[in-house]
């Protein structure tokens, strides 16, 4: 792939330490993708809130990320900077807030991720009372669908179209939505609209709690995806962060081989980590690749790759390598 002017500067100043391990990691992606591989990236943290859809929509339209494991936190997080983006709220001073500074925010609707405050009644409530019919249509005609369909399925049909503050082209669940591209939200419960739902639940609202599929139907359909593709196709493992999303996924293959017993399943291709969590106890997110080998999950000899440093500073800076920038 030939190299744009990003790529050439972090490869002429990427030359050691984690930055080094980046071009590495790019290269290994790359490598990946042109031996016939396909990639999953698996998205933990504040990544939509962080605007990673900038260059994650960019790679999902070349067909360079094949799936996505990621958080209920992000699935929703990408809508509500669509719908509400002119009403989010930067504080550079986050650092320097007091908790009564902090109750103001709550005071004012303000939820705050770090330096940026998600609007409540612009984003949050908003999507609330489009996805709650859904979600009651859903019960009332006995259909089930994954937390993404039911966003998938507002977007389709245009739900919000005149509200939209961004370029759709910079929504990374547009893009998805667009693609058709298969998606995993391991812990869907933890996440705003997971917390929603249950509410209604509770305040019979909605009276099946089996209308959004989650957990392990998510795993099971996981399980389909990876076995369909890697019969002909070696799949890599882009890892965004830790926790679930991460480890949801990489369970797939140790689950297959091990609990299944099929013994001819590929071990994941490709292997790589950004995380700013360091190598510590008991750690998911922090653990090294290597530890992965013990789980049945990378072989000896799979790429493997870490990255210590901040996912919002890195990630794009390996998708333009990938994207040849």
């Amino acid at each position: 792939m030939s190299n744009g002017l990003i790529s050439a500067f972090l490869k002429r100043n990427f030359q050691h330490f984690n930055a080094a391990t980046l071009i590495d990691a790019a290269n290994g992606y790359n490598e990946h993708l042109d031996n016939g591989g396909v990639m999953l990236l698996t998205l933990a943290g504040a990544m939509s809130t962080a605007e990673l859809g900038i260059s994650l929509a960019e790679m999902i339209r070349q067909q360079k990320v094949h799936g996505i494991c990621c958080t209920g936190a992000n699935l929703e997080e990408d809508l509500f900077n669509l719908i509400a983006h002119n009403s989010y709220k930067r504080i550079p001073n986050y650092r320097d807030l007091t908790p009564m500074e902090e109750f103001g925010l709550f005071q004012n609707s303000m939820n705050r991720v770090t330096d940026t405050c998600i609007p409540e009644n612009e984003a949050i409530r908003k999507v609330e009372g489009a996805i709650l019919e859904e979600w009651r249509s859903a019960e009332t005609s006995g259909q089930r669908l994954f937390p993404h369909e039911f966003l998938f399925k507002l977007l389709r049909d245009r739900r919000f179209e005149n509200s939209y503050e961004i370029n759709i082209r910079d929504s990374w669940l547009y893009a998805a939505m667009e693609q058709n591209l298969p998606i995993f939200v391991p812990g869907w419960e933890d996440s705003t609209l997971g917390n929603m739902y249950a509410a209604h639940c509770m305040l019979g609202n909605i009276k099946n709690t089996n209308a959004v599929r989650s957990g392990v139907e998510y795993l099971l359909r996981l399980a389909e995806w990876y076995l369909g593709l890697s019969v002909e196709r070696s799949v890599g493992f882009f890892q965004v962060g830790g926790g679930i999303a991460g480890d949801f996924a990489i369970c797939v293959v140790p689950m297959l081989r091990e609990d299944v017993r099929r013994k001819d399943v590929p071990l994941w291709g490709y292997y790589c980590q950004i995380s700013d969590s360091i190598t510590s106890y008991g750690s998911y997110s922090g653990a090294h690749p290597n530890e992965k080998i013990t789980w049945g999950k990378l072989a000896v000899e799979t790429p493997k790759f870490i990255i210590e440093s901040d996912a919002s500073i890195v990630v794009p800076l390996v998708f333009a390598i990938v994207l040849g920038l």
